[in-house]
């Protein structure tokens, strides 16, 4: 009885794998490692983010067209300011600045012009709307930043410290203040701010000025001093009612890791209470803050409009107050587009960037 020794394809006689003589092993399919599944899935996942701000900023360039056309009132006549004109100067002013063209030319020349960046001119100012944004912008950023510092740190200190001593008097105090002063309307305290420490109360002096963002006489250092004396009521104002939100959502975050059993680990381990609460607790707790001071970052280009209009602070808001009431559509319609755009990028980068602070999100 015979049997057959051929042995089996990338076998030995001993079935031993790699031990076969017939001919080299061919190459397998190639295996992915768990770092290049996880590269693949993170590059996916911002691929449909960036997409989907793509779509939205399309979105928001086609409301912006469409919008600020149902506000009443014919941009050309406010132009004039009541002065007594020919129709034919009217037809001719028309013809100037395209609104005497079918709507969906408009549009079309629009969305052309706009994705090259040029957003037309402005009806009031006869200049381009980009160098219009693009002077205005730096007393905005001034402003804002300004605040966005201010309100960032104190939001998260106080809400660290407010939840790690939850129901004490001071996370009580802090609370209810905070939301107090988050309800507040910002035009309202900013007027309230004006009445008493600029105009002046009973025997309490004027101590800041009513508006503006310099007085126009000095210059160096003193120039300096000036705009951050124009800055303190504005600051204030911003940051009294933005800092509630941090607070709030840092104190809630915090909360829902008090109970966590590595911070029991960690006083296990012999860590003081500032310690455990410094190192683990609120690098966990930061991470629903970080979308919300992406978010806060993105409104830092949008400014404040009643708050930049109560002081007349020459920034985009106010530019935006003055391009509603003409209405200089041009003008109204690129604020409305980077106003929206630099949230929705923010509100992105958050979120491409969110998988590098917890590996669970994009996988």
């Amino acid at each position: 009885m015979s049997t057959d020794s051929t042995p089996l394809p990338g076998f030995g006689p001993a079935g031993v794998e790699g031990a076969g003589t017939a001919g080299p092993a061919q190459p397998g399919p190639a295996v992915r490692t768990p770092h290049a599944r996880s590269t693949t899935a993170y590059l996916r996942y911002a691929a449909g983010k960036l997409g989907g701000a793509a779509v939205s900023l399309f979105a928001v360039l086609v409301t912006s067209f469409f919008l600020f056309r149902l506000i009443p009132g014919d941009p050309v006549k406010q132009m004039t300011g009541g002065r007594q004109v020919t129709t034919e100067q009217i037809a001719a002013m028309r013809r100037e600045f395209g609104l005497d063209l079918p709507l969906w030319q408009q549009f079309t020349q629009y969305c052309g012009n706009a994705l090259t960046g040029d957003f037309g001119t402005s009806y009031q100012f006869r200049a381009p709307v980009i160098d219009k944004i693009t002077e205005a912008l730096p007393a905005t950023l001034l402003l804002t930043g300004t605040a966005f510092v201010i309100y960032t740190v104190i939001g998260i200190w106080l809400g660290s410290r407010s939840a790690w001593r939850n129901g004490s008097f001071g996370d009580r105090f802090h609370t209810a203040f905070a939301l107090t002063l988050y309800s507040v309307p910002s035009f309202w305290l900013g007027l309230l701010l004006i009445v008493t420490l600029s105009v002046g109360i009973g025997p309490v002096p004027g101590l800041f000025p009513t508006g503006g963002m310099e007085s126009g006489d000095s210059s160096g250092f003193g120039y300096v001093l000036d705009v951050a004396h124009h800055l303190v009521l504005p600051v204030v104002t911003l940051v009294a009612v933005e800092y509630a939100r941090t607070l709030l959502v840092m104190r809630s975050s915090l909360l829902d890791e008090m109970g966590g059993d590595y911070l029991t680990t960690a006083r296990a381990k012999g860590l003081r209470d500032d310690q455990v609460r410094r190192r683990h607790a609120v690098p966990n707790a930061m991470l629903p803050t970080v979308t919300l001071l992406f978010v806060n970052l993105g409104n830092t280009v949008a400014g404040a409009i009643l708050v930049e209009t109560v002081f007349s602070w020459p920034g985009l808001g106010g530019l935006f107050y003055q391009a509603l009431s003409v209405p200089d559509l041009p003008l109204v319609q690129a604020l409305f587009f980077v106003f929206a755009a630099a949230v929705i990028l923010m509100n992105t980068l958050a979120d491409v960037l969110y998988p590098l602070f917890d590996p669970r999100v994009g996988r």
